[in-house]
């Protein structure tokens, strides 16, 4: 069995009256990439932030290598949590604009104290030869380089305490779409590479298609729907998932079918339905979804594909 790296048992995280996640369980294992998708404000990025040690959650426990990390204090979670690290969805806003290239990768080492002044010029040559970089960018500033490759430094950044552990929020989605490419396959590389284990969080099915081992669907701070990349894009059981799936144009040759816009508006996270979250914009809604909040089970005969679903055998 696959090596469990981070563990979380009913995540909650609330705002004042709103619950951005709720009661969240899901394992990620080492050398997986486990994708989080969704509408826009489903609470992906709350989740990712709570995993990626940022973020404190209300409720809930989190282990990562088999310690709690929630009854730790900040000097006893150091050592962990340069374990951990995140890859934002903008590198503009995440790369200090004052600091070269140069400083930006040797800071983390900096705060923990690792290498020598040789030893650390040495490592940053290893992590730009990583991502792509030559050792030319050292001296330059983050302006002076282009989306793609200002996002290849955020990776070394990433990577420059050696985690075992990224949260990658929408990764990608900020730039186009011939760079996205180059991208998703350096992760791809340097997941191999590494043995890494990734969250990556993104809205294009497409994107998680290319790069998921494990596909997670969230809906208004829930988990819906958890299955194998296979299983979940053949075979997907929430009406959600296979709602969202449609909505994912498609062009072949010969072929181009629209996407199917999603009935209905989400719900607000101030003021949830009663029962299943989903049951106003789902076509199979009975008066049990309407009332009781399904529990996330496992499929028949497939206990690795888990649903919360009260109807998971109706038809689309």
């Amino acid at each position: 069995m696959t090596e469990t790296l981070l563990r979380a048992e009913g995540l909650t995280r609330r705002f004042g009256t709103v619950v951005a996640v709720n009661n969240i369980s899901l394992r990620i294992h080492k050398g997986e990439t486990l994708a989080l998708v969704g509408e826009s404000g489903s609470g992906k990025t709350t989740l990712g932030r709570m995993m990626g040690l940022l973020l404190a959650p209300s409720s809930g426990k989190l282990e990562l290598k088999g310690t709690n990390v929630l009854n730790l204090n900040r000097r006893a979670l150091k050592p962990l949590r340069k374990n951990v690290q995140m890859i934002f969805q903008d590198p503009v806003s995440s790369l200090n604009p004052r600091h070269t290239v140069e400083h930006i990768l040797t800071e983390p080492m900096r705060n923990y104290g690792l290498y020598t002044g040789t030893e650390r010029s040495v490592r940053v040559a290893d992590l730009l030869d990583a991502v792509g970089l030559s050792g030319e960018a050292l001296g330059r500033y983050p302006h002076e380089f282009s989306g793609g490759q200002r996002q290849r430094i955020t990776i070394a950044r990433a990577l420059a305490l050696d985690p075992e552990f990224i949260v990658a929020d929408e990764p990608v989605s900020a730039l186009d779409v011939s760079v996205q490419s180059q991208i998703l396959n350096l992760l791809a590389e340097l997941k191999e590479k590494y043995r890494l284990a990734f969250l990556f969080i993104s809205h294009d099915l497409a994107v998680v298609h290319h790069i998921a081992d494990r596909v997670a669907v969230m809906y208004l701070g829930n988990i819906v729907e958890i299955a194998s990349r296979r299983s979940l894009f053949s075979t997907p059981c929430h009406p959600y998932s296979r709602a969202l799936l449609k909505s994912v144009p498609e062009i072949r040759a010969g072929k181009r079918r629209l996407g199917q816009v999603l009935r209905g508006d989400p719900p607000s996270p101030s003021d949830p339905p009663p029962g299943c979250h989903f049951h106003p914009r789902c076509a199979h809604a009975s008066e049990l979804c309407r009332t009781t909040a399904p529990k996330l089970i496992p499929k028949k005969d497939h206990p690795e594909h888990l649903i919360a679903c009260h109807h998971p055998d109706s038809e689309p």
